[in-house]
């Protein structure tokens, strides 16, 4: 399913690649895994050599505020610093680390996130849903052989549910639905065992809660029935139970690809919540605190077998995390992927909301053309931003004026809440948040600490990068007014000693006075002069 381009291609050796070891860390709302990955080029894969994984329940929340509380943060804080331990003694090149619904949902999530990076140094981007799905998806396709055919996934955590369709090729559905097994457990299951009332309200419950992600996956899917496939915590548990009942003597060596049948597991599921919590923290299987919520995960994971229609379940020990090694691989160009979905993934979310949104494709491409030639003339220069930023320079330029969908009148406002709430897959939170942020900043007032979203940005560094990146969109915006590329380039000319910039507008037509661009980036210019503490010209190029 995954290929990867020529080795030379790569300029390394693959010996080299092969002693490079990533670290993938996902901060869930039961636990926190981590998993160490040494790169193998030539296959092209990755091998899990070592594994760390702790519930720390981040997801018991203050039930009136919502807050993590101070001591779930406590034990997410742990529980990551000896991750961190781990990782630095095998070497790790890079430690990505990934937070979800209980840190997306907490009105104090940023706060933590602050802290952790504060206190351990250890940067956690927030993903989406959505993001999370698509990850979750690249898991899977690097643990199990699709063949072409297609397959139905479904990830259980803490306090989400991701269902997700695709036959190895681009995914067609990536839901994710607020139930998972710690949130149900905490805030509908007081009885123990489980009453028939409590069983059967949260049976009702969940498939209520599931109904739009499963009728989006039916649609996609049609009349063919796809192969389930169950990754995380609870489906791993079930499948471990399961063959636990078969032969208490002997365990599997591997949960990957074991299968259970859906009648199976409605028989495991009467018996698990015909016991009390005591009785099922003596199955040798189920850890403590999995005993715990097992009832609802298998909850879950029966109602969506039954309503996707599916009689066997098939496990994947890869998922979310294995994921996000994966993307870090393709992001990097160590993977070429013949399906071209997934290293095009940001590019073709950012045009897929181009469109939904009726921006111009082709103004919107000659905005984002002369941005990043203001972007390389002046790298090195005036700024040190890398390739990465150039990347979010890139989709806020194509996405600067998706807010006349709503209206012309304050449209760079618009522009910056359509952004941030839209899916825009493959960034993570803070990412989209700089791209909406430059946006806003496209045309009249530059930041200011009163608004809401600059102050939103995590650091001083985020802050300084939207105002450099924006004063760069703002120019090629103002030259790119007409929509008839009456400038072909914007060019400078820096003198260091004295700290002036100039700017000349070079004409697609030589006998364009350009009055209306050169009008237009003089209104600019003072904030442009700010954000790089220069001063500037600008003037017509010659005929």
């Amino acid at each position: 399913m995954i290929s990867v381009p020529d080795l030379a291609s790569l300029q390394t050796g693959t010996a080299a690649l092969q002693n490079r070891i990533l670290a993938a860390i996902d901060v869930g709302t039961n636990s926190i895994h981590m998993v160490l990955a040494r790169i193998q080029p030539d296959l092209p894969s990755f091998d899990i050599i070592a594994a760390e994984k702790e519930m720390v329940r981040l997801g018991d929340r203050d039930p009136v505020s919502g807050d993590l509380t101070p001591a779930a943060m406590d034990r997410a804080q742990g529980a990551l610093s000896r991750c961190l331990k781990l990782a630095r003694s095998y070497e790790a090149e890079a430690i990505i680390a990934v937070a979800t619904s209980a840190v997306r949902e907490a009105p104090n999530g940023h706060e933590f996130l602050e802290r952790i990076q504060r206190e351990l140094g250890l940067e956690i981007d927030l993903i989406s849903g959505p993001e999370e799905a698509r990850r979750i998806y690249l898991g899977v396709l690097s643990g199990m052989p699709f063949q072409g055919r297609l397959h139905a996934i479904v990830d259980i955590g803490g306090g989400s549910t991701e269902l997700i369709l695709g036959d190895s090729d681009d995914p067609r559905c990536l839901t994710s639905t607020k139930i998972g097994a710690v949130r149900l457990a905490r805030e509908f299951v007081t009885t123990d065992p489980i009453s028939a009332e409590e069983y059967n309200f949260l049976r009702i419950f969940i498939r209520g809660s599931l109904d739009l992600a499963v009728s989006e996956l039916r649609n996609a899917y049609g009349s063919e029935t796809p192969v389930l496939v169950g990754t995380s915590g609870t489906a791993q548990a079930m499948a471990a139970y399961h063959a636990y009942r078969r032969n208490p003597l002997q365990s599997p060596s591997t949960l990957n690809g074991y299968e259970f049948s859906r009648e199976d597991l409605r028989t495991m599921l009467a018996e698990l919540r015909a016991m009390n919590l005591d009785q099922r923290r003596l199955i040798p299987v189920l850890s403590e605190r999995r005993a715990e919520i097992i009832v609802p995960g298998a909850m879950i994971l029966l109602e969506t077998m039954e309503m996707l229609g599916c009689d066997r379940l098939h496990t994947c020990e890869r998922a979310l995390r294995e994921g996000v090694i994966v993307d870090w691989m393709l992001s990097h160009g160590l993977i070429a992927d013949r399906m071209r979905y997934q290293g095009q993934i940001r590019e073709r979310s950012v045009l897929s909301q181009a469109r939904k949104f009726g921006v111009d494709i082709v103004q919107a491409d000659r905005v984002a053309e002369l941005a990043l030639g203001l972007f390389d003339q002046l790298r090195g220069v005036l700024h040190t931003w890398d390739e990465g930023d150039r990347q979010l320079l890139w989709a806020a330029a194509m996405l600067h004026a998706c807010g006349h969908y709503i209206s012309h009148a304050a449209h760079h406002k618009h522009a910056y809440y359509l952004i941030r709430h839209c899916e825009l897959l493959g960034y993570n939170e803070t990412e989209i948040e700089v791209i909406a942020n430059v946006a806003r900043y496209h045309r009249k007032s530059g930041p200011k600490k009163k608004h809401e979203g600059y102050r939103n940005l995590p650091t001083k560094e985020h802050r300084r990068r939207v105002e450099q990146l924006g004063a760069l969109l703002r120019m090629a915006v103002a030259a790119g007014r007409r929509r008839t590329r009456a400038v072909d380039a914007l060019n400078c000319h820096y003198e260091s000693l004295s700290h002036h910039l100039q700017l000349t507008v070079q004409p697609t037509d030589p006998q364009d006075d350009c009055a209306l661009e050169l009008w237009t980036l003089e209104m600019n210019r003072p904030e442009l002069e700010r954000s790089f503490g220069v001063s500037c010209c600008i003037r017509h190029a010659a005929p």
